[in-house]
């Protein structure tokens, strides 16, 4: 059985590649962790040895299939809880993130499968993350970030890549919510800005840093 924190290195690990060709840095992973590197090192070490990840000094890291599928099982139970925490019990997306972070850990599968089962199944989490079958079976829906959409095309708002609470609540109050139509009026060639139309209304401007992380279909 694996630790939460060694847990947590797995899930941010595949999280990390899903995004990226390689190896995953160990500066990426001090990034994520907000922990001096030396510690990130001792910690490779530590699931190298579990047979978790591979991993070579000032080479990067890699889930091992026994890795991925104790990553893939930590993120399942994330994203159900985070479901049922929005759901069933009222909270806002921008609220159930550490929430689900905490809930994640709870070693039952028993409860897990009562819980999928509870909530009917579903297939992605409130910020539009697909969510693993029983099997570890990962979806991968077609989309793309909205800095990689052209002027005049229209697509709907499917997911986020940035879970924080500030930027959350800026997608809510600009009237950025999942299954929005946007339209893409124009790209700002000095600062990279999309000036879009949210289901409709007057076209505004978003920023590059918020408009890369929305994915769209």
């Amino acid at each position: 059985m694996s630790s939460f924190t060694e847990e947590n290195y797995l899930k941010i690990i595949y999280n990390l590649s899903a995004w990226q060709e390689g190896e995953v840095s160990t500066n990426a992973l001090a990034e994520q962790t907000q922990t001096r590197a030396a510690s990130v090192t001792d910690m490779l070490r530590k699931l190298a040895d579990k047979n978790l990840i591979h991993y070579k000094k000032y080479q990067g890291v890699r889930l091992t299939p026994e890795g991925e599928r104790v990553a893939l099982q930590v993120i399942r139970k994330h994203r159900l809880w985070e479901v049922f925490l929005v759901d069933k019990l009222g909270f806002g997306w921008d609220e159930v993130h550490p929430l689900a972070e905490e809930l994640e850990h709870i070693n039952s599968e028993k409860l897990i499968q009562k819980l999928d089962a509870f909530l009917g199944h579903p297939s992605a989490d409130p910020h539009g993350d697909p969510i693993p079958d029983p099997a570890g079976r990962m979806p991968h829906p077609e989309h793309c970030r909205l800095t990689e959409v052209v002027p005049g095309q229209a697509v709907v708002l499917v997911g986020v890549t940035e879970h924080s609470a500030p930027f959350l609540q800026f997608l809510d109050r600009t009237g950025l919510t999942l299954g929005c139509r946007l339209e893409v009026v124009e790209v700002n060639a000095f600062d990279g800005s999309v000036q879009v139309g949210i289901s409709g209304n007057a076209p505004q401007f978003v920023s590059q840093a918020v408009a890369r992380n929305l994915l769209v279909s």
